[in-house]
């Protein structure tokens, strides 16, 4: 069944246009506790949802919604205000309650926002939930009598929580003590609490992108623009600088020189420092992980399978494989022994456990890795294009993989929001990448 509103991470749009408007939210929220209270147990208090949100504008507006939607469903509500996307689904497990909301567009520019869930487990919700979600959309709305509205409070020391479950994701035999480190919050849900994690386990913490108006999440600073991070490292003499998104499930990071290592490098480094103390039978990347991660893992004798973008497609393999470590290359990191979803803070100290037990600095973890220059053009073409049905092209995309031959990879897919093709090539020669890659677009074209 095709989902309607549901994308593969939650619902999200622009501000004030459908759906992300709050009259659709509310419904949503009325919508969503009507199926909370229909999947709950006999017996069972009544079901109570916690809502998160990032720092956007738009989150005290749709906050109210979501919350009056689930009250006149009679669904009990917890307020934790601006808090990480992995830290509610954390909070709603460790509170035992029955789902996770956050309102948060992520990476996205302010004027986006979005509406996501979380399953009692922490989990993103099953595929059957949202569809029962969805078909609540379509019925009136109306409300449970009044002696059974529900009512909202607000979670004490939502932070001080979180922060402490992620220390706890860091060794005990371990401490950041004599290390200075960046941290740039992206001005988002993690601006009073990521600092606070790294400074509490001894780290001299330099805090940027920490001061949220409500319109400069992600403006020009956190883990989709890191040369804020980059600069600010080197300025400030720091070891390593910690750049995170919106709503902090996102992480990239910066040496002490600078430079900026994106998901793939950090994904292997933390597999290096797991086969280190232990086994890694496998390894969850995605079509756009880098084809030198690949070949790496395999020369270890380590696993590797490829799922669609997105890291909701690669938890999917991760389960169904039983692996623990995965993720994409920008940032989405999975460590599924430590988290049931990905999450920024937590993938970082990772990173940094790893520096500490090798003793090595982030610049040295790198000898052994350089991964291949990618070259990923965008053709615009007539919507309905079906270009795995043309012969032209798939022949001319035989024909490249041929040349590759083993040096490298092709991948085309579709924009799933406008009439695009992407075109990615990557090789272990840049300028036969840069060539492979526009004799496809040149291709495409002529079609």
């Amino acid at each position: 069944m095709t989902r309607k509103y549901f994308g593969t991470d939650g619902i999200r749009g622009k501000v004030g246009v459908a759906p992300i408007t709050p009259d659709f939210v509310m419904r949503l929220g009325y919508a969503a506790g009507k199926v909370l209270a229909q999947t709950g147990q006999p017996g069972e208090k009544r079901p109570t949802v916690l809502i998160g949100k990032d720092t956007r504008i738009s989150g005290y507006m749709l906050e109210a919604a979501l919350e009056a939607g689930f009250a006149a469903a009679g669904v009990d509500v917890m307020l934790s205000g601006p808090m990480p996307t992995p830290a509610v689904a954390y909070l709603t497990r460790a509170l035992r309650l029955s789902a996770g909301v956050v309102i948060s567009a992520s990476h996205n520019p302010y004027y986006d926002n979005g509406i996501k869930f979380f399953s009692a487990q922490g989990n993103k919700l099953p595929d059957e939930v949202e569809l029962a979600i969805e078909a609540q959309l379509d019925l009136p709305m109306e409300c449970v009598s009044s002696d059974h509205l529900g009512k909202a409070q607000r979670l004490r020391d939502a932070n001080g929580r979180y922060i402490e479950f992620c220390k706890s994701t860091f060794p005990s035999e371990l401490d950041l003590r004599g290390i200075k480190i960046v941290v740039d919050c992206a001005h988002g849900a993690a601006y009073d609490i990521a600092p606070h994690v790294f400074h509490e386990l001894g780290a001299e913490v330099i805090a940027i992108g920490n001061t949220p108006t409500g319109m400069n999440i992600n403006d020009n600073v956190g883990a989709t623009s890191p040369d804020a991070l980059s600069i600010a490292v080197r300025a400030n003499h720091a070891d390593l600088g910690i750049a995170l998104d919106g709503d902090a499930d996102r992480l990239i990071m910066v040496d002490r020189h600078g430079k900026i290592y994106n998901g793939d490098e950090l994904l292997y480094l933390m597999v290096m420092d797991r086969l280190a103390i232990g086994s890694v039978p496998g390894v969850v990347g995605t079509l756009m992980t880098n084809m030198a991660v690949e070949i790496a893992l395999k020369d270890l004798g380590v696993g590797f399978a490829r799922a669609k973008v997105g890291d909701r497609y690669v938890l999917e393999q991760l389960r169904e494989r039983d692996w623990l470590l995965g993720g994409e290359g920008s940032g989405h990191l999975l460590c599924l022994d430590k988290h049931s979803t990905g999450d920024g803070i937590v993938s970082a100290l990772q990173v940094l456990s790893a520096l500490r037990r090798s003793g090595k600095t982030l610049d040295a973890c790198f000898d052994k890795l350089q991964l291949f220059p990618q070259v990923l053009l965008n053709v615009r073409v007539s919507p309905g294009f079906d270009w795995q049905k043309n012969v032209l092209l798939m022949q001319e995309k035989d024909k490249v993989e041929a040349e590759l031959s083993g040096r490298g990879r092709v991948l085309i897919r579709a924009s799933g929001t406008e009439p695009l093709l992407r075109v990615m090539v990557e090789a272990d020669d840049g300028e036969l990448a840069s060539a492979s890659a526009r004799r496809l677009v040149a291709c495409i074209e002529k079609i």
